[in-house]
């Protein structure tokens, strides 16, 4: 344990600094897009539209997401970033892994609404409906307010695996967090402290927004109790 040394810190904590803004930017992003996504995904798969009692937008949206939550999310990133090289579509790096991570965000947060929107009394529905209202208003109005209540917490623990799931960005070149130890690494030729640099990073971004959203989490559930 005496030869470790965290000297190369003077020099190179920006390294570690611009990492760790670039993986906020890149889990915030994927975060964002994959909620869009997966709220599309999430209505495509409770659509009742169907052609030759085929329900196809279900039916996309089952396949999509069994695809997704059965495929390594490092593949994905590869697919992305290299598959649209050959279709003559030349990504950036950081592009490459906000969609291939927004692509992988969705799917997840697909389920989470829908067990979010399941979670609601079925007998809510039935009321409105009793009330005049249509299955657009009753799910605007009744259902989505209290499902968004559910799906916060797991939106959260979303965000915290895209923290630590962004790491694997690094593989094609964005300099986010890990990619910062690597080129430390590399300049200073320690293998271990980097690693342990840029560990101690993660951990405070997933430890901060956990309590941030236990926190959020406490608020809701005091509103509701009122």
């Amino acid at each position: 344990m005496s030869n470790l040394s965290f000297k190369f810190l003077e020099k190179y904590y920006p390294v570690f600094i611009e990492g760790i803004q670039w993986t906020l930017l890149v889990a915030m992003l994927s975060v964002l897009f994959g909620a869009i996504l997966g709220t599309l995904l999430c209505f495509m798969k409770r659509s009742k539209l169907s052609v030759l009692k085929v329900p196809i937008p279900k039916v996309i949206a089952s396949i999509y997401i069994e695809f997704i939550r059965g495929t390594p999310l490092l593949l994905q990133i590869f697919i992305v970033y290299f598959g649209t090289t050959s279709f003559g579509v030349k990504l950036t790096p950081l592009v490459a892994c906000v969609i291939a991570l927004s692509l992988n965000s969705g799917a997840y947060v697909a389920e989470i609404i829908r067990s979010g929107i399941d979670a609601v009394d079925k007998g809510q529905l039935e009321a409105a409906r009793s009330l005049g209202m249509n299955q657009r208003m009753a799910m605007q109005h009744i259902i989505l307010p209290q499902a968004i209540r559910n799906i916060l917490p797991a939106i959260g623990n979303e965000f915290v695996a895209i923290i630590k799931e962004s790491s694997m960005a690094s593989a094609i070149g964005v300099a986010e967090i890990t990619y910062g130890a690597k080129l430390v690494t590399g300049a200073t030729y320690r293998n271990f402290e980097p690693l342990i640099v840029a560990a101690i990073c993660y951990f405070i971004l997933t430890f901060t927004l956990g309590r941030l959203m236990a926190y959020a989490e406490r608020r809701l559930k005091g509103n509701d109790s009122r």
